[in-house]
Order: C-alpha cells, then structure tokens, then sequence
C-alpha cells in the first residue's frame, strides 16, 4: 500500500493538504474510479486513522482525503462559516481536487457533516461523480444533533480535550479553537435551524448507500431514512444499512462491517 501527500489549492488559490492511497493492484486496477474522503466537523485527514488505508486494500481503489480549508494541515480559514458552508464545499473543494488531480470520475464517501457535502457535491457534479456514500449524515437540523452538539460544547471546555484536537490540527489551539467555533457557533445559530439536505437529494442520479449506527449521540435514524427516501424518489438506486449498537463512527466502532458494506456497494453499482 502506497501513501503520499499531495496539495493543491482550492478555489480562491489557498493550499490544501491532501493525501492518497493507492493499492499494490495490477495496472487496470488503476483505472477504477476511487474514493474519495469528506472529513466531519471536527476532522482532518489524519484523524481517518488506518480507514483509507483498508478501505482502499478491501476495494482496490486509490482513496484520496483533503483537509478542509482551516482544518487539519490545509491552510487557515479567512473567516467563519457561512450558512451555506456545506452547498459550497462542492465548488470551493471538490471540483478543484479532481480538476488538479485529473480526475474524471469519483466515489464520494463522506462522514458526518462531510456527509451532507458529499450529497450536496454529487447533486452539483452529477458528470463526475458515480456514486455515493454517506455515514452518520445529517439530512436536516434535528433536536438530537443540536442536544450532542452542546454536550460536546461542554465538553471541550476542559483544556485537556482541546488540546488534543489541536494535534490533528497544526498543534495550534488558536486552529483548534477555530475549528471547533466553526462547528458548534454555525450549527448553533437560530438562521441554521430551517437547514436539509432535501432539495440537493431529490436531484441525485447515481447510487446511494446512507450507513448510520443506531446509536447515533448526533443523529436519529430518521437522517439515513429521509436521504434513502429522497435519493430514491424517482427510481434512483438508494438504500441504508444501520449498523447495531454503534455510535457516530462506524467506520473506527465496526470497520470490518463498514469495509464489507462498502465493497458490496460498489461491486454491485461501481464495477469499474
């Protein structure tokens, strides 16, 4: 397995840090279309941990994740988060990531609020991307995301929980800070609340597989049932899969699960 590091910049020119993982598969393996990464509120390139490494074993794909703009070791972010943040990330992100690294075709596989920006990028580039995979994703605002939010608020009001995100993020708590605000404060603010993924998923046209534990702190099963329904509105290939006594990363709480039901997808729906 090959890993390297790779940047480019995004759409204002600022640089991003991303990294690849490529299997050791013969040539025509290469051809596949791979995988692509969307990282969480609080995530970063590093904190996928071991995951693209056997996600990109298991498929035989190159798996490529990016370090959003102000996170993990992409450049700082000029200012906050717009309401629009999660729409936006498909122009100011993903297309410069696949027009920089030549690549036509992509799986978008995204965690969390990276989730929804998968949505939102494949609903925008229906040329580029040919599947797509969510997990944990919120659909809209609901009372338990905002709940989980404001105890992790609490939570990282001790020191100690603070300075370990900062490791992910530069080893800078003024980054780290930064990265957290941008997370709850956005969330949190009363112009966020009438939020969803709705019109974004009634526009979908190729697969998708929405995975979520049924013991989501951030999300009830009501988000992989609403983007399964919509998705699949108009005849579109949609499905879920929960996964049992997990929480908001099943891709680190039951990777062997995960692994299986992404291969499985794309066996069936992303041959090539």
């Amino acid at each position: 397995m090959e890993s390297t590091a790779r940047q480019f910049a995004d759409a204002g020119g600022r640089p991003l840090h991303a990294r690849v993982w490529t299997p050791a598969a013969p040539d025509q393996l290469h051809r596949r279309a791979p995988i692509v990464l969307l990282h969480d509120s609080l995530g970063a390139v590093e904190l996928w941990r071991d995951f693209p490494a056997l996600l990109s074993l298991q498929t035989q794909r190159t798996v490529i994740a990016y370090d959003r703009l102000g996170f993990g070791n992409s450049a700082a972010h000029p200012g906050r988060l717009g309401p629009g943040f999660i729409a936006e990330e498909a122009h100011a992100s993903v297309l410069p990531l696949l027009d920089q690294l030549g690549l036509e075709q992509v799986i978008l596989f995204g965690h969390s609020v990276g989730g929804g920006m998968a949505v939102a990028a494949a609903a925008r580039l229906p040329d580029r991307v040919v599947a797509l995979i969510t997990e944990s994703a919120q659909a809209f605002v609901e009372a338990l995301t905002l709940q989980g939010i404001r105890a992790a608020r609490d939570n990282f009001a001790d020191p100690a929980q603070l300075a370990r995100l900062a490791k992910y993020h530069g080893n800078d708590p003024a980054r780290a800070q930064w990265v957290l605000d941008a997370w709850i404060q956005t969330w949190l603010e009363p112009n966020f609340a009438h939020w969803s993924l709705d019109d974004d998923l009634q526009r979908l046209r190729c697969p998708l597989l929405a995975m979520h534990g049924d013991g989501d702190e951030f999300g009830s099963a009501l988000h992989p049932q609403r983007i399964a329904a919509l998705a699949g509105a108009r005849g579109g290939v949609a499905g879920q899969l929960r996964f049992e006594a997990c929480g908001h990363v099943p891709h680190r709480e039951k990777p062997a699960l995960v692994l299986d039901a992404v291969q499985h997808f794309l066996d069936c729906h992303v041959p090539v």
